[in-house]
C-alpha cells in the first residue's frame, strides 16, 4: 500500500483567509515588547517611577511568555486549538485595554506582564499547530515564512510606532489598538477551521508547575545578570558565598526543569498523559530546529539591543528616527522569509538555513566597519538589508521544519516547545550582548585613561578603581555632565569624554561582533535538518503529513 503524500508542489489546498488572521495575530503578539522598549523613559515620567520599575514589568512579560507556553500548547490540545486561540485573545485583549488606562505600575505589570504575556501563551502555540495542520506542501513552507516575516516586521516597525505615538499623542493609544484589532481578529476566527473532534488529553498541573518555576527562575536570571553580574557581583540583591546570585538562581532553575524531566518519565511510564512528550526531543530534525530557532531569536534580539544604543545613545537619534533606519530588516526579512517555496525547489532546508548563518555573520562583520562616530546611512542600510536577508532566510524554514517533523496530534506541544525555545532565546540574547557591552566597555574606558598622556596618575588611579565595578552606557553628555563639578581641568574633563566616546565604539562593536559569532556556531548543529527538499520532509517515519480529510 503506498504511503499518502502530499498535495503536488504548487497545488493550492487552502484558503488562504485563515493567515490573514493568524498573521496578524503573530505580528500583534511581538509589536507592543518593542513599543515598550522605546517608550521607557515616558512611562517612567508618566507613573512618576524609577526605571527599574518599568525594566521589571518588561522583564515580567517575557519571563510569563517563557514560563507558561509549554503548559499553553498543552490546554490547545485540550480546549481545541481555534478554542484556545480565541480564549488566548481575550486574555490578550484584556490585558491590552488594562494596560491603556493603567493608573499605576502594578495596573500596567497586571495588565501588560501578566495578561497580555498569559494570552500570547495559549495564542502562540495553537497558531503555529493550526498553520501546520491547514496547509501542506509549499503553502505550509510559506505560510511558516510568513508568520517568520511578521514576527521580525513586528521587532523592527515596533520602535517606529511606538516613537510616533509616544512623541505625538501617547503611548496608550497602541495598546486601545490593539484591544480593537483583537475584537477584529475574533470576528474574523471563524475563518479558522479544525477537526472537529474534541481532544480528550489532560492537563498535568504538577509538571506545569515545575516547567513554569524552572525557566521562569532560569529565564530571570538570565535577564537581571547584567545588573546582578555573571559571576562577581555588580548590585546582586544577596551574595551567596561571594559570588552573584545568577549562577545560583540559574542552578535552581535547572535543578527544577530536570525534575520536571523525571516526572514526566515516570507519568509516560505509568501510563499517564504527560505535560510534553519528551520523546519528541529525540526526533533529530525538531532537536536541530529549535536549536536554531533559539540561536535566530538569541542574534536577532541581541543586535536589537545594541543597534538603538548606538543610534539613540551615540548618535542621538530620537525613536522615530531609529526605527526609520531598521526598516530595511523589516522589509528585507518579510521578502525573503516569503521565498521558501521557491528556494525550496532548487536547495534543501538545511542549505537554506546555513546560507541564512552565514549572512547573519556577515552582517555583524559590516556592522562592526559601520559603527563609527560618524553615522554613515547608506552603509548602515546594507548591513540592514543583508542582516534581514538572513533572519528571513531562517523564519522561512525553520517554521515548517518543526512543525512537519511530527504528526497533527503533537503540533500543539511542538507548538509550545518551538515558542519557548525563541523566548529563550531572546532572554539570552538581550542578557548576553548587555554583559558584552559593558564588560567591553568598561575595559575599553580603563585602558584608555591609562594610556591618556595628558591626565596625572593621580586620576588613572582613581578610574582605575572607580570604574572596576563597571560602566553605564551613556550618552558623552551626561558623562561631561558628571565631570563637570570635578577638579579637572576643561581639556582633562574633554579627555574623559573623548576615551568614553572611543570606549563606546570598541564596545559596540566587540558586542555586536560577538553576537553576530553566535550565527557561526550554530552551523554545528545545522547537520541533523532536513537535507532534501520539500516534497521530502516529513514525519518521523520518513513518509511525509498525510493530507488532511
Amino acid at each position: 500500500m503506498t504511503a499518502p503524500t502530499e498535495a503536488p508542489i504548487g497545488e493550492a489546498t487552502a484558503s488562504w483567509k485563515p493567515m490573514i488572521v493568524l498573521g496578524v495575530a503573530q505580528f500583534l503578539m511581538v509589536l507592543d515588547s518593542a513599543v515598550m522598549n522605546v517608550s521607557v523613559s515616558q512611562l517612567v515620567e508618566d507613573f512618576d517611577t524609577e526605571i527599574t520599575a518599568i525594566q521589571a514589568v518588561i522583564t515580567l512579560y517575557s519571563l510569563v511568555m517563557a514560563a507558561t507556553m509549554i503548559t499553553g500548547g498543552k490546554l490547545g490540545d485540550l480546549f481545541g486549538r481555534r478554542r484556545a486561540f480565541r480564549i488566548g485573545l481575550v486574555v490578550y485583549g484584556i490585558g491590552s485595554g488594562i494596560t491603556a488606562i493603567s493608573s499605576s505600575v502594578t495596573v500596567l505589570m497586571f495588565g501588560w506582564s501578566l495578561l497580555e504575556g498569559l494570552g500570547a501563551a495559549l495564542v502562540l502555540p495553537a497558531m503555529a499547530a493550526m498553520v501546520g495542520g491547514t496547509y501542506v506542501g509549499r503553502q505550509r513552507a510559506l505560510a511558516y515564512g510568513i508568520l517568520g516575516g511578521l514576527a521580525g516586521a513586528g521587532v523592527a516597525v515596533g520602535p517606529i510606532l511606538g516613537g510616533y505615538f509616544t512623541a505625538n499623542l501617547s503611548w496608550r493609544w497602541v495598546f486601545v489598538g490593539e484591544a480593537l484589532i483583537v475584537v477584529v481578529l475574533l470576528l474574523l476566527s471563524g475563518w479558522l477551521d479544525e477537526p472537529a473532534e474534541q481532544s480528550e488529553t489532560s492537563v498535568d498541573w504538577v509538571g506545569a508547575g515545575l516547567s513554569a518555576a524552572g525557566l521562569g527562575l532560569v529565564v530571570y536570571a538570565v535577564l537581571q545578570s547584567s545588573s546582578w553580574g555573571w559571576l562577581e557581583p555588580r548590585v546582586s540583591p544577596i551574595e551567596p558565598l561571594g559570588f552573584s546570585l545568577t549562577p545560583f538562581m540559574i542552578g535552581a532553575g535547572m535543578l527544577l526543569l530536570w525534575m520536571f524531566t523525571v516526572w514526566q518519565n515516570r507519568r509516560e511510564e505509568h501510563g499517564q498523559e504527560p505535560l510534553v512528550h519528551l520523546s519528541l526531543l529525540r526526533i533529530l530534525s525538531l532537536r536541530s530546529g529549535l536549536i536554531m530557532l533559539l540561536a535566530q531569536n538569541l542574534v536577532l534580539l541581541g543586535l536589537f539591543f545594541s543597534i538603538p544604543l548606538y543610534l539613540q545613545i551615540t548618535q542621538g537619534l530620537d525613536a522615530l528616527e531609529t526605527g526609520v533606519r531598521l526598516l530595511p530588516v523589516s522589509i528585507a526579512m518579510l521578502a525573503f522569509a516569503m521565498s521558501g517555496p521557491l528556494l525550496l525547489r532548487y536547495f534543501s532546508p538545511r542549505n537554506i538555513v546555513r546560507f541564512g548563518l552565514l549572512l547573519l555573520f556577515f552582517a555583524g562583520l559590516l556592522l562592526v566597519g559601520t559603527i563609527q562616530p560618524e553615522l554613515d546611512d547608506m552603509s548602515f542600510a546594507i548591513s540592514m538589508t543583508v542582516l534581514g536577508v538572513g533572519m528571513g532566510l531562517l523564519a522561512s524554514q525553520l517554521g515548517n521544519v518543526v512543525q512537519s517533523s511530527v504528526g497533527d496530534d503533537a503540533r500543539s506541544e511542538v507548538g509550545g516547545l518551538q515558542y519557548t525555545a525563541q523566548n529563550l532565546g531572546s532572554a539570552l540574547g538581550t542578557a548576553l550582548v548587555g554583559a558584552i557591552l559593558l564588560g567591553s566597555l568598561t575595559t575599553a574606558l580603563i585602558t584608555n585613561i591609562e594610556n591618556s598622556p595628558d591626565l596625572p596618575e593621580s586620576v588613572t588611579a582613581a578610574a582605575d578603581v572607580s570604574l572596576s565595578a563597571g560602566v553605564e552606557f551613556v550618552s558623552t553628555a551626561d558623562v561631561a555632565a558628571a565631570l563637570a563639578d570635578s577638579d579637572l581641568s576643561a581639556d582633562q574633563q574633554q579627555e574623559i569624554v573623548d576615551d568614553y566616546a572611543d570606549a563606546q565604539m570598541q564596545g559596540l562593536k566587540v558586542a555586536i561582533f560577538g553576537i553576530s559569532g553566535v550565527a557561526l556556531l550554530a552551523l554545528f548543529s545545522t547537520g541533523k535538518l532536513p537535507g532534501r527538499k520539500e516534497d521530502e520532509i516529513g514525519r518521523p517515519d520518513g513518509q511525509p503529513d498525510p493530507q488532511p480529510a
